[in-house]
């Protein structure tokens, strides 16, 4: 029987910038660098991961890229004239770059992948979503109701005090969905707990979506339980359905997720790491460091308990001004089994990176420097055991 190839992945920001390169890591968290040198968001690097495709800079649109495509076409004369709007140069633009992505094989095999994933960031009914909204709204109509499905990710919110589910949020961005031309055919609710029936009946009277097509992304034990709670709910058979596949896809085969999910349950033993780093305030500044820790604590049957340290709190200067984190940081690290020092830039808390490294070196506990980090144990070691210069 025959199954359908890696989906190809095509992600939209709809900021500003051409890509997520200049953006400081305490704003949108890690910049995920492609084979191909693009700069994207680090949604790309989970896309990369999960399902072992190879992406490039292409497969990121955000608005910024759309409106550079369309200005320099204005500039160069290719619109004649014309009075250049929203609609239909950008939204034909963003068509246009869709379509022409979509075709291009990211699975490392001939011919152009037979579903195209696309993800559309940000809130219904921010101003920045519209024109591509409007954009999908005709993509929709253009390759046909058969060709075209679309799932709409909604937070389904408990209030503390009452305990009950709330669907207003959903109700109030499936309206406002359908008042932009775009029915949802599935509804993905993510909540802490598994919804209730008497919320699903609620979500599909009043959003007119199947019951059936109402699917719970609940709080998990690990992410690899994710593709399996959906295949439990047959969140494959209404996609399959949507999109006229039923008849010539194979069944999922997630035994090897089924087996990791497993694997990652059953651990009992745990390595403290402390993670040394400049932007700990936003733990997805290091999202590939912690999936990379991650993957390779369960290949030696351990689970990773990360301690992040801000570098800064290490230094002297920390002693006098902020004592108590002075004082945590050093403990925390003196606790730690093993050391990682990431990369990053400026010299703000190179003189608490050294120190960690100093501590590392002259206690035998194991160091991990990434660019930044291998630069600093290397200026540490010199310093320290060559008694080279501090300039």
């Amino acid at each position: 029987m025959w199954k359908a190839q890696y989906s190809n992945i095509l992600p939209i920001d709809p900021y500003l910038n051409i890509d997520a390169g200049t953006m400081s890591p305490f704003e949108h968290g890690e910049v995920f660098v492609l084979d191909d040198g693009g700069e994207v968001d680090l949604d790309l690097g989970n896309y990369e991961r999960f399902l072992d495709v190879t992406l490039t800079r292409d497969n990121n649109i955000t608005t910024g890229k759309i409106y550079q495509s369309v200005l320099e076409k204005e500039r160069k004369g290719d619109y004649l004239g014309k009075t250049v709007q929203v609609v239909p140069h950008i939204t034909d633009a963003i068509k246009n770059w869709i379509e022409s992505v979509a075709v291009i094989p990211v699975d490392g095999k001939e011919g152009p992948a037979d579903v195209c994933v696309i993800e559309l960031g940000g809130t219904v009914g921010d101003i920045e979503s519209m024109p591509f909204i409007e954009a999908l709204r005709q993509l929709s109509f253009l390759v046909g109701r058969d060709n075209f499905c679309l799932v709409h990710v909604s937070l389904i919110p408990v209030l503390g005090v009452v305990g009950e589910q709330k669907t207003k949020p959903t109700q109030h961005s499936v309206r406002e969905l359908r008042a932009l031309g775009l029915m949802p055919h599935l509804l993905a609710c993510r909540s802490a707990q598994p919804l209730l029936e008497s919320t699903k009946e609620k979500l599909s009277q009043f959003c007119h979506v199947a019951a059936g097509n109402i699917l719970n992304i609940h709080d998990v034990p690990n992410i690899w339980h994710v593709p399996l709670l959906l295949r439990n709910q047959n969140a494959h058979y209404a996609i399959l359905k949507q999109l006229n596949l039923l008849n010539v896809a194979a069944p999922p085969d997630l035994q090897e997720w089924t087996k990791r999910a497993e694997t990652y349950d059953s651990l009992t033993n745990s390595v403290r790491i402390a993670m040394v780093g400049k932007y700990i305030g936003l733990k997805d500044s290091y999202l590939s460091v912690v999936k990379a820790l991650l993957h390779a604590c369960i290949a030696c049957s351990l689970k990773p308990s990360i301690d992040w340290i801000a570098a800064s709190d290490l230094e002297d200067e920390s002693a006098i001004l902020t004592p108590e984190a002075h004082a945590s940081a050093w403990e925390t690290l003196k606790n730690a089994g093993c050391v990682l020092v990431p990369g990053g830039f400026d010299d703000r808390g190179v003189r608490g990176m050294i120190l960690a490294a100093k501590y590392a070196r002259e206690n035998k506990i194991p160091y991990l420097g990434i660019c930044l980090g291998m630069q600093i144990s290397v200026i540490e070691f010199a310093r320290s055991v060559f008694g080279m210069g501090k300039g």
